[in-house]
């Protein structure tokens, strides 16, 4: 308890001392570093201030990889927690745990606009941290305190189907635990990783190599926390007790926090600049109300930017000035000066009449943005299922390594992500060096093509899992039920999956915090948790319409509760065909994405110069 309260304090001390105090509208501001405030000029600061880099990255890594290690504990065999102490349903508790997924990674959409608009990246870490470690107190308490579940059932009762439910009051409890859960994935997921970014200087070459890899080894060591958490951690729920495995990353989260607390002196830390959404709102309306305007220059960008509104960047900021681009050219009439629309100082009269260059080229980054990110969707639809239905196919087969061992059904998703731990080193280390001396492209391949690697592969990852599936079924039904099959079997699906991830995911992510304006980094970040939300209620929707449509009439769907008189290898074999269709869609996508920061008399081709121009993956 001593301890509790002396990391209470020091959350407190680090909190009130931190410099997301607001808006600040003056060259004067309070800025943070080395853990004190100070009032200093913005330009004088910003010269001063020195990114540090990989030292501190053990400090922010290491924050995120306990976290995923403690959070991905409790719930990676979280379905199976629902079936075997609250005694659902299968195909409800995968429902309810791909709805909790879906409102875990859409959180972090509110938890970045309020990093970007009013708290920070650091305050926002700091509530989030501990409104997760609530979440697992409470979660952990379910199953440690009797009168939190419905009362237990035994293994007759159960395979009758006859065991009671939670009350409402203990669905209630566990609701509450979710939602605390899912608010601190919401504030720690989008500001983790563009905090770290924060850290590097993008102005010097070593900066940025540095951030390069970042990228890499942040996915590849928080994978490894969750690897972790799902071998380890549910081997302990699984075959000794529930309230120890969940005690387990109850501690972990704790030694999470501490970690990040112990870096409060070595960060940068970057002030949040206001709604970050209103320079968008306001060049669209802007936009709509000069539209019967003709555009100065209407084939010429450079010329035509001479003759627009400008406007200037704040002091000492670190957003990069865009060059005005021809591409929906409409949305520059918001930049065209009217009579009275510009103050004697230069400033805007009002802001939604008139609008920048730069507010402009923003909104468009999020237009281009938007279709790409849809394409990911798809391929997470891939991931969710496997690991869900995975889990259901491990139960029927042979788990056994050994005589006495037997690798629980909830650990099997680990080898994607082992694959995916073991691969991005590969990756980065092997191929991304090879690649650039074919490419000339800092990155090896360009972030689209990355991207689009990894949609073809999560493809043939389905249809290798229909035709290991039909096996399985076929194996069950001659034995009564269980299959002989070592579920080893399930593995070459699953490298695939981690492979697949490890391209597309990884490339995802790059590619928000690459082509996102610099204020909204954390948008970007919670964008590719919105890819894995919107897959984890599309994985809902197509698992609902599938059991209804498939079913009826005396016969079984293909979801059907027994897998065994189900056909999941159909299931697999029609995902594969709407990942084909996504690939075809993602491809016309890269073919007109324009990259942020691209001059429009640029002759760019497939991402030269370090991704830039039209790419096709």
């Amino acid at each position: 308890m001593g301890g509790m309260k002396c990391l209470m304090r020091s959350f407190v001390d680090c909190v009130s001392c931190s410099p997301f105090l607001g808006n600040e509208s003056s060259d004067e501001t309070k800025l943070v570093e080395g853990g004190g405030v100070v009032d200093v000029d913005v330009d004088v600061e910003a010269k001063k201030r020195e990114p540090g880099g990989w030292k501190c990255m053990p400090y922010i890594i290491g924050n995120e990889t306990f976290e995923r290690l403690a959070s991905y504990g409790l719930t990676a065999n979280f379905t199976v927690y629902l079936v075997k102490r609250f005694h659902m349903q299968q195909l409800v508790a995968v429902n309810v745990a791909n709805v909790f997924n879906g409102t875990a990674n859409f959180a972090p959409l509110l938890g970045a606009f309020l990093s970007d608009a009013y708290w920070g990246r650091f305050r926002t870490l700091a509530y989030a941290s501990f409104a997760s470690l609530l979440g697992m107190v409470i979660l952990t308490l379910t199953s440690a305190i009797r009168q939190l579940r419905p009362p237990s059932c035994s293994q007759s009762t159960a395979l009758t189907g006859h065991c009671a439910g939670p009350s409402h009051a203990q669905l209630g409890v566990l609701i509450l635990s979710l939602a605390l859960l899912a608010l601190g994935a919401g504030g720690i997921r989008p500001c983790s990783l563009p905090f770290g970014v924060d850290q590097f200087d993008k102005e010097t070459e070593k900066g940025r190599h540095g951030l390069a890899s970042y990228f890499n080894w942040y996915y590849c060591t928080s994978t490894a926390g969750v690897l972790i958490g799902m071998t380890v951690v549910v081997y302990i729920q699984d075959s000794y007790s529930w309230t120890l495995g969940f005690s387990i990353p109850t501690c972990l989260m704790v030694l999470s926090i501490a970690f990040f607390f112990l870096g409060t002196r070595l960060y940068v830390y970057v002030l949040p600049e206001g709604s970050v959404f209103s320079g968008v709102v306001h060049a669209f309306v802007a936009a709509i109300r000069k539209r019967r305007l003709q555009l100065p220059a209407a084939e010429d960008a450079a010329e035509q930017e001479a003759k627009l509104y400008r406007g200037q960047l704040a002091k000492g900021s670190r957003i990069t000035r865009l060059p005005l681009t021809l591409q929906f050219s409409w949305l520059n009439k918001a930049a065209i000066v009217c009579d009275g629309e510009v103050k004697e100082d230069g400033s805007v009269a009002n802001p939604w009449r008139l609008c920048s260059v730069q507010q402009v080229e923003e909104m468009k980054c999020l237009i281009r943005i938007i279709p790409v990110w849809a394409a990911g969707i798809i391929c997470f639809v891939a991931l969710a299922q496997q690991w869900t239905f995975a889990v259901l196919q491990a139960l029927t087969m042979d788990r056994h390594l050994g005589p006495h061992f037997q690798i629980p059904a909830g650990s099997f998703a680990t080898i994607a992500l082992l694959t995916l731990t073991l691969f991005i080193p590969i990756y980065d280390q092997l191929f991304v060096p090879l690649a650039r001396r074919i490419t000339g492209i800092e990155s090896g391949i360009t972030l689209l093509q990355r991207q689009g690697v990894g949609l073809v592969i999560s493809v043939f990852s389905m249809v290798v899992a229909g035709l290991v599936e039909e096996k399985r079924r076929r194996s069950a039904i001659a034995h009564g039920g269980v299959s002989p099959l070592s579920a080893l079997w399930l593995a070459p699906q699953l490298v695939l999956l981690g492979v697949a991830e490890a391209f597309n995911a990884v490339g995802q992510i790059e590619f928000y915090n690459r082509q996102f304006p610099e204020q909204m980094q954390s948008i970007a970040g919670s964008l590719f948790y919105c890819s894995v939300a919107g897959a984890s209620y599309l994985s809902s929707i197509i698992v609902a319409v599938i059991h209804k449509s498939t079913g009826g009439d005396g016969r079984p769907s293909w979801l059907n509760d027994n897998i065994n008189t189900g056909k999941l290898d159909y299931f697999y074999y029609v995902l594969a065909g709407m990942g084909a269709v996504n690939f075809a869609y993602f491809v016309v996508c890269a073919h007109s994405y324009r990259y942020k920061g691209t001059p429009e008399t640029a002759k760019v081709e497939a991402g030269e110069g370090g991704g830039e121009g039209k790419v096709v993956p």
